[in-house]
């Protein structure tokens, strides 16, 4: 199947430093995705019957809470969840709902122990930070998270432990984390467990599991931007019951059926943990890219986007002085960092940009720790800084896949980085000090 006409304006052509018109090559799919053509439409289609949320019973407000509540299933069904414990609670972002988790899972401070992992990026790391006692699972200098660290620190803090909290995978090198096996261990310690799937969702079929199941996750967060609905929505699926205690984090409008001057009636939730007028535009289109991805089947996703993997990770192999920062013989999606010696991490980017029109990320990518430890398997990587070449901090060039990209980019990657390895002072010389297209 031709996944490429899914995606608005995939096309489009943008205008090279040279002059030149050429579709971009968007190899930043793990920080962002378009948008899929559904998804355009059905926004677009919506906006005729687009009314406010909880406004009165006016046909459009009533049709709009009817999509605005039909979400919640559409979503649940998507990571099977339990339609009886679990509900959906509609935020911003990944990021948000993070932050809310950690508030409402708080109950006896740094008395309570959560543990996160090396590789986690800053949106699984700062929001439980001051809250409780934090402890790090260790990874080795493949990137890989070890299973062995962290039932030790379970056993360790005794029963402390609250929640361990991971990603299902590393926006860094695409590894796959065992989360399944991972919640087999800390559920053994009596703990929780939540994944971050900001980078799980796009790729990969999600399975929460029965709540009586070892393997069950507890928590599950994710953002819309990631897979084709850049509206600003995310969500956190959990227990019914840990929302139905205690107070949110934010309240106002749609958070308390009654106040007085001196007592507050909470809404159930989700309603208690969704304060203000809601994204609706944004859920709509969470639901529409849901439809879209469920109809082309995550694991034809999944095996097409291995392909590309499989076939770019040969062809870079091939290219003389890069280094690849991820261990083939893992599970990992569509991510490759690498770095090409002699040429800084930012040029190299800004390069790839300008010369072809591809875009990557570059630099720490929000996982300094990580980061760090990988490039421990590759000094070179640091020496790039030395001499005043370019005034960043070490780092490293990240591309990822999606579903609409193709063979045929990622031999247009490759020849060019064969061409800049062959000529490395002239290409950082020339843009050293330039800027991106």
């Amino acid at each position: 199947m031709d996944y490429r006409n899914l995606i608005f304006r995939v096309e489009a052509k943008i205008q090279l430093k040279n002059g030149d018109w050429l579709p971009e090559i968007d190899f930043d799919n793990a920080s962002t995705t378009p948008v899929f053509t559904s998804v355009m439409d059905k926004i677009n289609d919506f906006m005729h019957i687009y009314g406010s949320v909880d406004g009165g019973q006016s046909q459009r407000a009533r049709n709009t809470m009817h999509l605005f509540e039909e979400a919640r299933t559409i979503v649940l069904n998507f990571v099977k969840g339990d339609k009886n414990k679990d509900i959906v609670i509609f935020l911003k972002n990944t990021t948000e709902a993070i932050n809310k988790l950690s508030y409402r899972l708080l109950e006896h401070g740094r008395k309570d122990v959560v543990l996160t992992t090396e590789m986690e990026h800053y949106s699984n790391n700062l929001p439980w930070r001051g809250k409780y006692t934090i402890d790090y699972i260790m990874v080795d200098n493949q990137g890989r998270l070890s299973l062995e660290d962290l039932e030790a620190k379970l056993s360790k803090y005794n029963g402390a432990v609250k929640l361990v909290t991971v990603c299902g995978v590393s926006n860094i090198t695409g590894y796959i984390n065992p989360i399944h096996r991972i919640a087999e261990i800390a559920h053994k310690y009596k703990a929780q467990i939540h994944v971050d799937g900001a980078q799980y969702i796009p790729h990969l079929p999600v399975d929460m599991k029965p709540p009586d199941s070892p393997q069950h996750i507890d928590y599950f967060t994710f953002s819309a931007h990631k897979m084709y609905a850049p509206f600003g929505s995310g969500a956190l699926i959990g227990p019914k019951a840990l929302f139905e205690k205690g107070i949110p984090e934010y309240a106002g409008d749609r958070t308390a059926k009654y106040i007085s001057f001196d007592s507050v009636i909470w809404e159930l939730p989700p309603l208690k943990e969704e304060a203000g007028t809601p994204n609706v535009i944004g859920v709509i289109a969470l639901t529409e890219a849901i439809k879209t991805l469920t109809e082309l089947g995550m694991e034809n996703v999944q095996k097409y986007e291995g392909e590309l993997l499989q076939y770019a990770i040969q062809k870079l192999r091939q290219i003389q002085d890069l280094h690849l920062y991820i261990d083939s013989s893992t599970s990992s999606i569509g991510i490759i960092p690498f770095n090409l010696k002699g040429v800084p991490h930012d040029i190299l980017s800004r390069i790839l940009a300008n010369e072809a029109g591809i875009v990557t990320r570059n630099g720490e990518i929000d996982a300094t720790i990580y980061v760090n430890k990988l490039l421990t398997t590759y000094p070179d990587a640091t020496q790039n800084y030395i001499g005043g070449i370019t005034p960043s901090s070490p780092g490293l060039v990240r591309i990822s896949f999606a579903l609409y990209n193709t063979k045929d980019e990622i031999d247009i990657l490759v020849d060019l980085l064969h061409k800049i390895s062959k000529d490395k002072k002239l290409y950082v010389e020339k843009y050293k000090t330039s800027s991106t297209v």
